[in-house]
Parts: C-alpha cells; structure tokens; sequence
C-alpha cells in the first residue's frame, strides 16, 4: 500500500471518527443533546425550565454583571497572545495599562489603523467588539496586577 493510500485512509479514519467522538454521552443518556426527545426531553426541561428559562436567566446574569466581569468573559479571546494575566507572550503585555489607553487601542485597531508589527492581528479580533465590548474589556485589563 502506498504513502498516499494510508494517508487518505489515516484522513478520512480522523474525518469520520472526530464526529462520532465528539458525540459523547450527555447525563441523559443519549449520544447528542438533539437526539433528547419524550420523555428525556420532559425531564431536561423540569430540570432546567427549558430554552426560555435558561435564555433568561443568561439575560438577567449578563444584566447584574459589572463592566469588569464582563471584560473578564470578553477577555477570554485575548488569552492567547496576552495572557490570563496580561503578562503578554506573542501579543505585548497588556497588565499594567489604563483603561484608557486600552480602549484607544482597540479603537484604533478596529479603525484599521497601525500601531506595531503585529497590527494586522488585532485589526480582526477588534473588528468583532462592539464598544461596550471594547469599554468592558479595557476596565478588566486595569485590574489586572502587574507583573
């Protein structure tokens, strides 16, 4: 058997098994959350009051949060390049900066505009933050501790 046959063998093994992989038990017993219906689906929803219920309870929790936890939830896509602390790693370390002067950034990257060699990084992750999003993210960073 040639390189070329297992290759597309070893693939289409990852490209089949992934799905199937990922599909592991849910508490209520079933392969994914869709295939919960009847008497399943009853019970999920006694539990947890259903899609509203849940959808509401998100609402009301986004609601009483305060800019800073809510920075915190946004910042979670930072983590990569800065940091959980900020420290900074492929992207600068963020710790340490205003509030201000963070949410300058993100607004001068979400307008396209160069501040580094890696520029072109930032302009598509601020492009996605809405101000508020981009105000909640910078409050966060100010408390972060210096490193």
């Amino acid at each position: 058997m040639s390189g070329t046959n297992v290759s597309l063998i070893l693939f289409f093994c990852f490209a089949l098994g992934l799905p199937l992989l990922a599909m592991q038990d849910n508490k209520f017993e079933k392969a994914s959350v869709h295939s919960c219906t009847g008497d399943c689906y009853a019970e999920w929803q006694q539990e947890t009051g259903g899609v509203v219920a849940l959808a509401a309870a998100q609402a009301e929790e986004k609601a009483s949060a305060s800019p800073a936890e809510l920075g915190e939830a946004a910042y979670g896509g930072c983590i990569a390049c800065h940091g959980s602390g900020g420290e900074g790693g492929v992207g600068p370390a963020l710790a340490g900066q205003s509030e201000q002067a963070v949410y300058d950034k993100l607004v001068q990257y979400k307008n396209g505009e160069t501040r580094g060699k890696q520029s072109a990084l930032m302009w598509g992750q601020a492009a996605m933050l809405s101000d508020e999003e981009m105000k909640n993210i910078a409050v966060f960073v100010e408390t972060l501790p210096t490193p």
